[in-house]
């Protein structure tokens, strides 16, 4: 067991933690839910019989920790709002979350198709990181997703499709630069 994990930590780590920082864009909690990615691979490595690859099995658990972070913070958003009469105040509050520091990000392109990913769903977002960022094929993809191959094509197009609408709107009014 001890090797098995270590195996895998050393050759999966780097990419969980790259997978979990951008579906959350925040690096001390990132780190929290690797940790609680780790603690559930020891608790289910029973149950892994190696229908799937050991990566696809890895980052499926990290999707679905993730996910549960996002329903808990919903819940917490949901709770706090009950105390509050919004009618009065005429719109919601903005979220002013900055990005992290440690992304410091060079080409103007890349913060651009960065800015339109933060518009997409949480599932667009999670295709196009396991796609495009992890490199994973459609068929990987669809085994950390539990989806069909189908549906993760799907959501890959318009996920790429939002992005392009995203980039192209930057590009055009409200960009900082023009492409050359």
């Amino acid at each position: 067991m001890r090797a098995f994990f270590d195996e895998l930590y050393d050759h999966y780590h780097q990419d969980l933690f790259q997978f979990i920082f951008y579906m959350v864009k925040d690096r001390h909690l990132a780190e929290d839910l690797v940790q609680d990615v780790y603690v559930k691979v020891l608790k289910s490595y029973p149950a892994f019989h190696g229908r799937s690859s050991e990566k696809t099995w890895l980052f499926s658990i990290a999707r679905h920790v993730t996910i549960d972070y996002f329903r808990r913070q919903k819940r917490k958003r949901d709770r706090v709002a009950e105390f509050f009469d919004w009618s009065e105040k005429g719109s919601q509050l903005p979220d002013h979350d900055p990005l992290p520091e440690e992304m410091v990000i060079q080409s103007e392109d890349v913060k651009d198709v960065y800015r339109a990913m933060n518009q997409c769903s949480i599932d667009q977002r999670t295709v196009l990181i396991l796609r495009y960022i992890q490199g994973l094929s459609i068929k990987e993809t669809s085994e950390v997703t539990g989806w069909t191959e189908s549906k993760v094509k799907t959501t890959q197009h318009r996920a790429l499709k939002a992005v392009k609408e995203v980039t192209d709107s930057l590009e055009g009014g409200g960009g900082e630069h023009e492409k050359i």
